[in-house]
């Protein structure tokens, strides 16, 4: 955990986020979300994927405004909460994948990672190595890569939450491919890291034990081996902002 007296600042959003309850996911685009009048609002949903294996229907949610009338859909869920929409007190999962690396650039900026890239003199976006592109250059020698995992939420879910039978997980072949392609395209006097964001307090995010688990461990073994460092970093979302709380190496996966 971050020590209070050196947590950074949070990143304030431009205005507060406004609270709704999601109503329909009608597909993986879009989000039904009610303000209290009763007339749904259509809004972006900004994780494609599936959301854990829960039914968000019910669920209270935050919901950000663009207030850009060009856009089909100006407004976009950004978190839901597992407790009841009357609980005064809720705290939030945020879903908003494109977002992680505006939020992660700022803490970046801000030199709030440091035990990963130590101090920031040069930052650069949506760099080429080998037949990807990562999503930063620190100092010109250190790729970091963001995930936003959600197809598994890893945190205690209430029982007045319902679930549904869970999807077979395929993203294997991608996971392996991403950090062979990474750990071959390194050269000697550079570093990589792939760093797991989390919005939701969670015990450490832990990769899914399926039936190619061991495969897998076989990957991370050999592209840590290459210089391929794994990290989580933990954030909390409320309406007002978004806070990063800790961050350490992923020891285990």
């Amino acid at each position: 955990m971050i020590a209070p007296h050196d947590a950074p600042a949070p990143l304030l959003f431009p205005e507060p986020l406004r609270e709704g309850t999601i109503l329909a996911r009608p597909n993986r685009f879009i989000m039904d979300v009610g303000f209290g009048d009763g007339v749904p609002v259509r809004c972006h949903c900004p994780a494609v994927s599936r959301i854990g294996d829960l039914d968000l229907t019910g669920r209270p949610c935050l919901v950000s405004d663009s207030h850009n009338p060009r856009r089909k859909l100006p407004l976009t869920v950004e978190a839901f909460s597992l407790q009841r929409p009357d609980d005064p007190h809720k705290r939030w999962i945020g879903i908003n994948q494109n977002a992680s690396n505006r939020y992660v650039e700022h803490f970046l900026r801000e030199d709030a990672l440091k035990a990963i890239t130590g101090p920031v003199r040069h930052l650069r976006r949506e760099v080429p190595l080998g037949s990807s592109r990562l999503d930063f250059l620190v100092n010109e020698n250190q790729y970091l890569e963001v995930k936003t995992p959600l197809v598994q939420i890893q945190t205690a879910i209430p029982p007045w939450v319902p679930t549904v039978p869970p999807a077979p997980f395929n993203s294997t072949e991608r996971v392996q491919r991403h950090l062979s392609e990474l750990a071959a395209s390194l050269q000697h006097n550079e570093r990589a890291v792939i760093l797991y964001c989390l919005y939701y307090a969670n015990d450490g995010f832990r990769y899914y034990h399926g039936t190619t688990y061991e495969e897998v461990l076989a990957c991370v073994d050999a592209a840590r081996a290459a210089g391929v460092e794994l990290w989580q970093a933990d954030f909390a979302i409320t309406p007002e902002s978004v806070a990063l709380t800790d961050y350490h190496p992923l020891e285990e996966w």
